[in-house]
């Protein structure tokens, strides 16, 4: 597709802004700046946030990761997400469990100190994405929800392996 339909090319670099401000860790440096990284955690890299984000996304679907996954979710190599892993076991945000099915598998699992961390970090970004909207009419905030919501669906349906 050489020229795209300008609807198209407007969505596709939109999705690259996004993943751009992701990489530059944009939210969690806004959260930084506006002294919302206190408490225990607040010296933890954001990729240990990250890892156990990808947790408790793994969990909410019914599923557990275990680190190399993990390190496949996240997009760092296993020594890494092991690094991760340890990070976050040792602030108590993460345990590892034996696999049930598998002895030899060892899943990360959120902790009740995990799901608070992620609660705080789930409220900021919320009340990023109304701070962002704030001046949209409702019902354009409702379109872009049910519109964004479906298109994500859609989008990882196709590109999942």
């Amino acid at each position: 597709m050489d020229n795209p339909e300008p609807d198209v090319a407007a969505l596709e670099s939109a999705l690259v802004a996004l993943r751009r401000a992701q990489k530059r860790r944009a939210l969690a440096r806004l959260a930084e700046r506006r002294g919302e990284r206190t408490g225990p955690h607040a010296a933890l890299p954001e990729a240990v946030v990250e890892l156990v984000d990808a947790v408790a996304a793994e969990d909410e679907a019914g599923s557990a990761l275990t680190v190399t996954e993990a390190a496949a979710v996240l997009g760092v190599d296993q020594p890494r997400a092991s690094r991760l892993a340890a990070q976050a076991r040792d602030a108590g945000l993460l345990r590892r469990e034996a696999d049930q099915r598998d002895g030899r598998r060892s899943l990360l699992v959120l902790t009740g100190e995990g799901r608070a961390l992620l609660a705080r970090v789930r409220e900021f970004r919320g009340s990023i994405v109304a701070e962002a909207l704030r001046d949209w009419p409702e019902p354009d905030r409702a379109a872009l929800a049910r519109l964004l919501t479906r298109f994500v669906r859609d989008f990882t349906e196709l590109t999942a392996p």
